[in-house]
């Protein structure tokens, strides 16, 4: 059986000949992607806030040598607090006091909340259309959580590290304008070259010369064009 190959200079006559539909393709998928970024897709603003998770009791002027198993202890804690944080006990309390309009799915799916490994600082992020509302559901989120845990773990070992703020001409962080364009001039240029190759493999003209010979036929003459003088 006959392997058909291909050389690298076909690639790039087959890519010349087509060069219109491709940059047709790869420019409609760069515009549509502009469309979609600047005008469909609603900016999402994000704001953040942090706590550190220390034993306030036993060291309450903050000067004296915490040892190691502390530590370790109060890094275990943060995994439960993670949970505690999103849970309903606290963010019921949330769209209470903040008055919010939607359920603690939809304010559960706005935060997410994370932490350095081995370490005591947490950051609660927050995600919204409205910047300031961001920055007053990361406060409050925190604020409630500081105030229930020692009701649910029995230990006041919260502290708020950093409150969050909004700039005052704050950047979506979503979409990514830039970003979603790059991806589309890549995914343009491979469906267009893709496109290309497809009509040149469904093209059964005979054009040129290899075109018969790749049939296993000879050629017995060749008809220039003749143009008029």
């Amino acid at each position: 059986m006959m392997e058909e190959t291909i050389s690298l200079q076909e690639i790039i006559e087959v890519i010349k000949k087509h060069m219109k539909l491709i940059a047709s393709v790869t420019i409609g998928a760069i515009i549509i992607a502009a469309i979609v970024s600047y005008i469909i897709l609603t900016p999402i603003y994000e704001s953040s806030t942090q706590f550190i998770v220390n034993d306030s009791d036993r060291y309450p002027n903050q000067e004296a040598q915490i040892d190691s198993g502390v530590i370790r202890t109060n890094v275990e804690l943060i995994n439960t607090y993670n949970v505690i944080i999103t849970s309903n006990a606290v963010l019921d309390d949330v769209i209470e006091n903040l008055n919010l309009t939607y359920n603690t799915g939809i304010l559960k799916d706005k935060i997410s909340v994370s932490s350095e490994e081995n370490s005591q600082v947490v950051t609660v992020t927050v995600k919204d259309p409205d910047p300031y509302l961001a920055t007053e559901i990361a406060n409050e989120v925190v604020a409630v959580f500081q105030q229930l845990v020692p009701e649910i773990m029995n230990v006041d070992n919260v502290n708020v590290l950093t409150e969050a703020e909004t700039a005052d001409n704050p950047s979506p962080v979503e979409p990514r304008p830039s970003l979603n364009m790059a991806i589309a001039l890549v995914l343009g240029l491979m469906v267009g070259i893709g496109i290309a190759f497809l009509i040149e493999y469904l093209d059964t003209k005979v054009g040129k010369e290899k075109d018969i010979t790749d049939l296993g036929l000879t050629v017995v003459g060749t008809v220039f064009t003749m143009r008029p003088e």
